[in-house]
């Protein structure tokens, strides 16, 4: 018989994951890495004054992507103009974002496996006898291992030619140059860290499952047991 236990403990869990693995995907697919040098505004944007702000545009360098203002000569504005640099894994702009691609993807794709398997531990508490609470922390530990390794590898590749076009020549490995670090790559550290204290918390949502409380609900006969 199935019993559905809700606990806050089970459900902060169970939002903290999936806030997580969301946080973590969309910095990935992010181009706010990096936010270049500022560009000077061409003669037809400060001509035209229609621009909006005349502060000189920053282009932002993503992993695999990046955002950068083109002008529009016939109704005379500028726009931003964000998508893909690489069209195939080989042409990502180094050997260390692509190191950087592939941990962050394996560790997002077992985030977002744990994320949806924690919308049904109301109802399924263990698989082959072992606390799926406690196998599910497992496995974000190894994703939090897997983006550390892509956090650590990415900032390898800023001597890459791809970002010293955005940073300037004195950009190199570890050195930023010009350029200063965009919104993406705070968010997905922060998604590293929150990744770990999911990995903790999730034996606590265990142990508020199991508890002695949630045991004598279960003798009484109950399905549906809800508990602070």
């Amino acid at each position: 018989m199935c019993h559905v236990i809700v606990t806050c403990r089970s459900m902060l869990w169970t939002l903290l994951s999936i806030v997580v693995a969301f946080a973590e995907l969309i910095a990935f697919m992010s181009a706010d890495w990096l936010i270049g040098k500022a560009k000077p505004l061409s003669s037809e944007d400060m001509d035209s004054g229609t621009g909006g702000s005349q502060e000189p545009y920053r282009p932002t360098l993503g992993i695999y992507g990046r955002c950068t203002r083109i002008s529009h000569m016939q109704i005379s504005r500028r726009d931003t103009l964000c998508g893909p640099y690489a069209e195939n894994f080989s042409e990502i702009a180094s050997g260390f974002w692509q190191a950087t691609a592939i941990f962050l993807a394996v560790g997002i794709m077992i985030l977002c496996a744990v994320a949806f398997v924690s919308v049904f531990t109301m109802c399924v508490q263990s698989i082959m006898k072992k606390s799926i609470f406690n196998v599910c922390g497992l496995l974000q530990g190894i994703a939090g291992l897997f983006l550390i390794l892509g956090l650590i590898l990415y900032p390898a590749g800023w001597g890459c030619q791809k970002a010293i076009s955005y940073c300037g020549h004195y950009a190199s490995a570890y050195k930023l140059g010009d350029c200063s670090l965009g919104w993406a790559f705070y968010t997905a550290i922060g998604g590293t860290v929150l990744t770990f204290i999911c990995a903790v918390f999730s034996a606590q949502a265990e142990i508020a499952t199991s508890s002695d409380k949630v045991q004598e609900e279960i003798e009484e006969g109950k399905n549906l047991i809800c508990l602070l």
